[in-house]
């Protein structure tokens, strides 16, 4: 019995430890963005003496935050949505049809995953170039490649679960597959949507490396780029290379506890449904 709560003990406190240790990059960014740069210097892990909003005032103004917000939300929103239709759509096919031509489809969309991004990222801006698609649009077509491997996978598994007595049912009522898979089987992927736009936008919202090679232009920079030009110019005032950097990850963090709720939530129905 002993042995028991010796282990729990230890694993409570494994948990804080590292609890702590996930959140102190984040206390560290947001304690010193509301400090003078004197007060900066002299204690990093120390608590402001006064909120210094000023910080966030001139953070914003410099970071163009509109401008950059409206160039990231616009990417993210618009690739997730594709990705996540086009994958489920693609999946679903490959799922439903068995013929040795879709295993082979899906089973090169699951080694396209073990790709790396650098490896083909030289001819591919290149040929994107030749077309002049080195905008916006060419920048969400370039995500849903890539990220389209990872979500036909994860559908692919999900629709594995889903009974095509659901489909032939549908069949006899009438219902066209488009219909079939827009009303019936999609609301079912609900759990792996979520699941996927959640990766995503966490890879999307935060990517530095592909923007700036395809629309690092003035006018059309994303939050990372912003920030990468706004600590060029303020690498000596960290208290406002703080300031800037808290503007840019907090809606990605509360992004990330709202989805979080409602990721429990959906995967808690599903279960209940099943």
């Amino acid at each position: 019995m002993k042995k028991v709560h010796v282990q729990k003990y230890l694993l409570t406190f494994l948990g804080i430890v590292l609890s702590l240790i996930w959140i102190s990059p984040f206390y560290i960014i947001l304690v010193n963005s509301f400090k003078t740069k004197l007060e900066l210097f002299t204690n990093t892990l120390s608590l402001p003496k006064s909120l210094m909003l000023d910080n966030y005032k001139t953070a914003a103004a410099n970071l163009n935050l509109s401008e950059a917000f409206s160039n990231t939300l616009i990417i993210t929103v618009f690739s997730i949505l594709i990705i996540a239709i086009f994958s489920s759509m693609t999946a679903y096919a490959l799922q439903r049809v068995k013929r040795k031509s879709s295993v082979i489809i899906y089973m090169i969309f699951t080694v396209a995953m073990l790709i790396p991004f650098q490896s083909v990222m030289i001819p591919l801006v290149a040929e994107f170039g030749k077309f002049h698609f080195l905008t916006r649009s060419g920048l969400v077509f370039m995500y849903l490649g890539f990220g389209s491997s990872l979500g036909v996978f994860l559908y692919y598994g999900a629709l594995k679960g889903i009974p095509t007595s659901l489909d032939e049912a549908a069949l006899i009522d009438g219902c066209s597959r488009f219909r079939i898979y827009w009303n019936i089987i999609l609301p079912l992927l609900n759990p792996t949507t979520i699941t996927l736009a959640v990766l995503d936008i966490m890879w999307i919202w935060n990517d530095y490396l592909l923007p700036s090679l395809v629309i690092n232009k003035v006018g059309s920079r994303t939050l990372p780029l912003m920030i990468f030009y706004f600590f060029s110019q303020y690498t000596k005032q960290w208290n406002l290379g703080m300031a800037g950097l808290t503007i840019a990850i907090l809606p990605v963090v509360i992004f990330y506890f709202l989805a979080q709720r409602k990721l429990v939530t959906a995967i808690i129905a599903g279960a209940v449904k099943q």
